[in-house]
């Protein structure tokens, strides 16, 4: 019992963390891109200054001005933003080995995809995880990033790929947050790897009384960028656990490859608006389109969709029977299942009054997705969810 109420606190401490370490990253860095794209040069700045921006918050005026390279002489005082990118990624990767790789049986392992053992699953994501991020580093220190065009591209189709392996080694929810942790992992260590070591070989080269190399601030500044362009797929991957339809689903591959495009194109608009541009439009088209689209292919139902007749009659005892034994050993009262303390989410469905107030919820976890039962650990048959799915329907 000790075990089960302890990693259910050290789960919420954890997730606490990393949404207050994000906010306070995304934030700043939102902020800086935005303060970057709306600076103006004026003839009165001082040296070396590529432009200025005025700004007023909290009843205050702020004058802010960016150094094209860096000043002649290093500041008395200097704020390093890098422990919000270093919080987040540490707290996350904590959740994900409290979460997906100590439960790996439940959130990581789908044995209907493949029979995978909590061990292999996690050693997987382990290693997928550094193999990306090498992948990526490879690709920017050889200079491919320097073809903004074609490395946004074959990032794309990267991630693209590395998603549809994912979704046929891993359950649904597993391989979002597989790619999640990827693309995450990819920011912080452009801030760890790149961004903070190049900044602090300008300040010693300031402190030195040399003139820092402009390559430096060009190559963080190339980071930064691809940074602002991933956050937003990230943040929608990361909380998409919360959402079966999206990861539970038939496609739920191409639904990624969705978020992953439409990600880049909102960013896009709000750049070019802090950049004083002419506002793309356009952007929200496309945004709509592709909503729409996911819309659905959520609406698809399930990889394994029971074709032809029903074996069995489609009643309210056959749904009874159904749930009470796929699902009732977690949602009860006082719940059976090893480590599972109290009925998850205080749902439960070990009675029939029980099951049919929570037909609707059960349909989108059970019957038009597969996020349950958790890595289809009661192996509940195509069939079955068939059952559910066509009751559901002739109930409305």
């Amino acid at each position: 019992m000790w075990g089960s109420i302890i990693s259910e606190w050290a789960s919420l401490l954890l997730r606490w963390l990393h949404v207050v370490a994000a906010i306070a990253w995304i934030g700043s860095s939102f902020y800086f891109i935005a303060l970057d794209l709306s600076l103006k040069p004026k003839s009165d700045l001082p040296d070396g200054v590529q432009g200025e921006a005025w700004q007023v918050h909290g009843g205050g005026f702020y004058r802010i001005m960016k150094y094209l390279v860096a000043p002649t002489q290093m500041p008395d005082e200097l704020t390093w933003f890098k422990w919000e990118a270093y919080t987040t990624w540490l707290s996350g990767f904590a959740l994900m080995v409290v979460v997906y790789y100590l439960e790996a049986d439940l959130f990581l392992v789908d044995k209907s995809i493949l029979d995978l053992t909590p061990f292999q699953a996690g050693l997987f994501s382990f290693c997928s995880l550094a193999l990306a991020w090498l992948l990526y580093e490879a690709a920017c220190r050889t200079g491919l990033a320097q073809r903004e065009l074609p490395f946004a591209i074959g990032g794309y189709l990267f991630l693209v790929a590395l998603t549809y392996a994912f979704t046929h080694v891993l359950s649904g929810r597993g391989a979002f947050n597989q790619i999640a942790a990827i693309i995450g992992t990819i920011m912080v260590a452009n801030v760890f790897a790149v961004i903070i070591p190049n900044q602090k070989k300008i300040v010693a080269a300031l402190i030195a009384g040399r003139a820092p190399d402009p390559k430096l601030g060009k190559t963080s500044k190339e980071r930064s960028v691809h940074n602002n362009y991933l956050t937003l797929p990230v943040v929608v991957l990361m909380i998409s656990n919360h959402y079966p339809l999206l990861y539970a689903t038939r496609f739920n591959w191409i639904i990624v490859a969705i978020i992953l495009a439409l990600g880049p194109v909102i960013r896009h608009f709000f750049n070019e608006r802090h950049a004083g541009r002419k506002s793309p439009w356009w952007v929200w088209g496309v945004a709509s389109a592709g909503a729409l689209a996911i819309l659905f292919l959520s609406a698809a139902g399930p990889r394994e969709v029971k074709t032809g007749a029903l074996s069995a009659p489609v009643t309210g005892a056959n749904v009874e029977d159904i749930v009470m034994s796929r699902c009732s050993m977690c949602h009860a009262t006082e719940p059976v299942w090893a480590g599972i303390v109290t009925a998850p989410k205080g749902i439960l469905l070990d009675a029939p009054e029980h099951i049919h107030r929570n037909i609707r919820l059960i349909g989108r976890v059970a019957a038009w997705s597969t996020a349950m039962p958790p890595g289809n650990i009661t192996e509940m048959t195509s069939e079955e969810r068939a059952i559910l799915a066509a009751y559901i329907e002739q109930a409305r």
